[in-house]
C-alpha cells in the first residue's frame, strides 16, 4: 500500500508497509500511482498525453527497481503474524499514571476529569497509597530496569509534600531493585514557585506545563473557579521553568477547541514568547459540547496543519526553530514493532492510579467503573479487562486496515475511541482525519529537512 499526497510544494509518496519516503517530479508522483494496480504499458498509455513517453518507461524502471527493492509496494508482512506476535509478547508493567490530587484549582471548561475530581469526591493521595504503587510498579516490571511515574491530577501541587516524599522514597529503592524511576510533572502552574522549580530541575525527567496560547484564548478556557483569568499569572513562571531547563525535558501543552480553530497562531504565540517544546492538541468532547470539534471544522484545521508546517520550515531556516509534539517523526528507526501495531500500552504496560488505589487501564478511563482493573494493594483482579487492552492493535481495529496512518498512530487512543463508540476498537473519526493530516506534515518537514541538508 502507498499512500501519495502534496504538501507545501512537496510531492510525497509514502510506502506505508516498509515506511519509505519518496520525494518525487510530478511525473514520478503520477506513475507511482498507477504503476500499483496497472503495468507498465497501460501507465505509459495514461500519462503519454502530458509526459514524454521516453520519460515515462525510465520512470517506470526506477519504480521497479524500487519495487524489488522493498521501497514501493511493499507487503504486509505484520499482519499474518500478529495474533502470535501479540499472544508471544507478555508486556510488563513500565509505567504508572499517579492521580495524586483529585482536586484543582483550575475551572478548565474542556476538563475531562471535572474539575480534577473525575466525577467522583475530591481528594489528596496519601504517601502510603503512593508508595504502595510504587512498590506494585516495581514487582510487576520484570526485567525492566527504567520505570517512568507521571504525578498527575487534578493539580499535583496541591499534594507536592507527598510528591516530595513518593521521589525519595523512590530514589530509596532504585539500587536494591536495580531499577531507575524516571519521573514527571504536570502542571497547571498556579502554586509553581522556585523551591518547587528547583526540586524539579532536579528529580523530573519531564515537566509539562499546561497553557493554551495567547491570552484570551487560555482565560477564555483555563479559568479559576471565580471565573478570574489564569494566563498572566502563569506565563512568567513558565518562561522561568524552561529557561532553567536549558529549553529541553519539558514542553507546553495546550488544547485547541471549536472556539480557536486558528490553533497555529497559538502555537505561534507560544513559539514567540520563547518556548521551544510545544504541543497544543484537539479537544476532544461530545458533539453536545459548544467548544466541540465538528466535522465541519476539519478543512480550516488542515489549513492551520499546513500554515504552521510552512512557517516551522521558515522559522528553521531562521535559526528561529521550535518543536512541535505532533510533528516529531522518526522515519529511520521509530517504535518497535509491538508499539508499532500496539500504540501505548493503556491497559496493560502503562496504568492509571487514583488516590485510593485503584487501578485503571490509563487517566481517561478513571472514574468509570467499568474499567476498574483492581488496586495496587491486591493487584490486578479483571484480567478479562487486561485481556481486553493486550488484544487491542491496529489490526483488531477496521478502521485501520487500509490507513496509511497506522504504524504511526498505532490505532490512535483506546479512551477516545471508547468515548465515541463504546469500543476500544472503534474509531474517533475526526481525531483519526486529524492525525493523518499532522503525519504528513511531520513527514514533509522531514523530506524539507533531507533537502536542506543536500
Amino acid at each position: 500500500m502507498i499512500h501519495r499526497f502534496k504538501n507545501n510544494g512537496y510531492n510525497i509518496v509514502l510506502d506505508v508497509n516498509s515506511g519509505s519516503v519518496h520525494s518525487v517530479d510530478e511525473l514520478a508522483y503520477d506513475a507511482i500511482g498507477l504503476k500499483e494496480n496497472h503495468s507498465t504499458e497501460e501507465t505509459v498509455k495514461a500519462l503519454s498525453d502530458r509526459y514524454d513517453r521516453d520519460e515515462i518507461l525510465e520512470v517506470c524502471s526506477e519504480i521497479d527497481e524500487l519495487a524489488e527493492g522493498g521501497e514501493l509496494y511493499t507487503e504486509d508482512t505484520y499482519k499474518v503474524p500478529v495474533g502470535a506476535f501479540t499472544a508471544s509478547h507478555k508486556p510488563v508493567v513500565k509505567a504508572l499514571c499517579l492521580h495524586i490530587a483529585h482536586d484543582c484549582n483550575l475551572a478548565c471548561r474542556y476538563c475531562f476529569a471535572s474539575e480534577g475530581e473525575y466525577h467522583g469526591e475530591r481528594a489528596l493521595m496519601s504517601f502510603e497509597v503512593g508508595k504502595a504503587a510504587l512498590d506494585y510498579l516495581v514487582a510487576n516490571s520484570g526485567s525492566r530496569h527504567n520505570l517512568e511515574v507521571d504525578f498527575f491530577g487534578g493539580e499535583p501541587l496541591l499534594n507536592f509534600d507527598v510528591v516530595k516524599q513518593l521521589v525519595e522514597y523512590g530514589r530509596s529503592i532504585e539500587n536494591e531493585h536495580d531499577k531507575r524511576f524516571r519521573f514527571t510533572l504536570t502542571t497547571n502552574g498556579v502554586k509553581l514557585d522556585d523551591d518547587i522549580m528547583e526540586f524539579a530541575n532536579k528529580e523530573m525527567a519531564n515537566l509539562v506545563l499546561s497553557i493554551d496560547g495567547r491570552k484570551e484564548v487560555h482565560d477564555h478556557m483555563r479559568p479559576f473557579r471565580g471565573g478570574q483569568g489564569s494566563y498572566d499569572m502563569i506565563l512568567p513562571k513558565f518562561k522561568k521553568a524552561a529557561e532553567s531547563r536549558n529549553q529541553t525535558d519539558y514542553y507546553v501543552r495546550g488544547t485547541y477547541t471549536h472556539f480557536n480553530k486558528d490553533f497555529s497562531n497559538d502555537v505561534l504565540h507560544l513559539a514567540d514568547q520563547g518556548f521551544e517544546q510545544i504541543s497544543v492538541e484537539p479537544v476532544v468532547a461530545l458533539p453536545t459540547e459548544e467548544y466541540a470539534l465538528k466535522e465541519e471544522d476539519l478543512p480550516q484545521l488542515f489549513e492551520e496543519y499546513d500554515r504552521l508546517a510552512a512557517e516551522m520550515l521558515k522559522r528553521n531556516s531562521e535559526g528561529r526553530g521550535f518543536n512541535f509534539f505532533h510533528f516529531m517523526i522518526d522515519l529511520e528507526g521509530g517504535p518497535c514493532v509491538y508499539k508499532r501495531l500496539s500504540g501505548c500500552g493503556s491497559g496493560t504496560e502503562y496504568l492509571a492510579v487514583t488516590p485510593w488505589g485503584d487501578l485503571y487501564p490509563c487517566h481517561q478511563f478513571v472514574g468509570n467503573e467499568e474499567f476498574l482493573m483492581g488496586n495496587v494493594f491486591d493487584g490486578i483482579t479483571r484480567q478479562d479487562i487486561r485481556d481486553e487492552f493486550a488484544a487491542c492493535n491496529v489490526y483488531s481495529k477496521p478502521g485501520c486496515q487500509d490507513c496509511f496512518a497506522k504504524f504511526y498512530c498505532s490505532g490512535g487512543c483506546a479512551a477516545n475511541s471508547y468515548n465515541f463508540t463504546k469500543d476500544v476498537n472503534g474509531a474517533y473519526e475526526i481525531g483519526c482525519e486529524l492525525q493523518k493530516k499532522r503525519v504528513e506534515c511531520a513527514i514533509m518537514l522531514k523530506v524539507a529537512e533531507e533537502n536542506i541538508h543536500q
